[in-house]
């Protein structure tokens, strides 16, 4: 049985500050998105405490999710967002991944903790 499987809902899109976006993967995103890496980062991220991130809209969902369309950086989206679910977090808290399991509706729900964890060393 397969722990997770992407229904590009979007509900991991959700939320302010979460995406970290590295200056190389800023680079990516911009070239993806026929801009420069200045404009990319001047018109879609935030620098927060030395860090950047990409920046929501006024609903909360990341800038790049189309609603009933999906993400419009998926080929080049940032690793954190590749890393969905297999978060550090919901590998070694079990409370974390019961959350997450009931937050996203590509994980699994006959899937045990510790099939979902042999899964992320895969």
């Amino acid at each position: 049985m397969k722990a997770f499987d992407c229904r590009m809902c979007g509900e991991c899109c959700y939320g302010e500050g979460g995406i970290v976006v590295s200056r190389e993967e800023a680079k990516r995103i911009a070239g993806h998105l026929g801009i420069g890496a200045g404009m990319f980062i001047m018109r879609y991220c935030e620098i927060r405490h030395g860090r950047m991130y990409l920046r929501t809209g006024p609903d909360r969902y990341c800038v790049f999710l189309e609603r009933g369309k999906g993400c419009r950086i998926h080929p080049v989206k940032p690793a954190v967002c590749s890393l969905w679910p297999f978060f550090p977090a919901n590998l070694t808290d079990r409370e974390n991944w019961e959350a997450a399991k009931e937050a996203c509706p590509g994980i699994s729900r006959d899937c045990s903790f510790e099939d979902f964890v042999a899964q992320s060393k895969k």
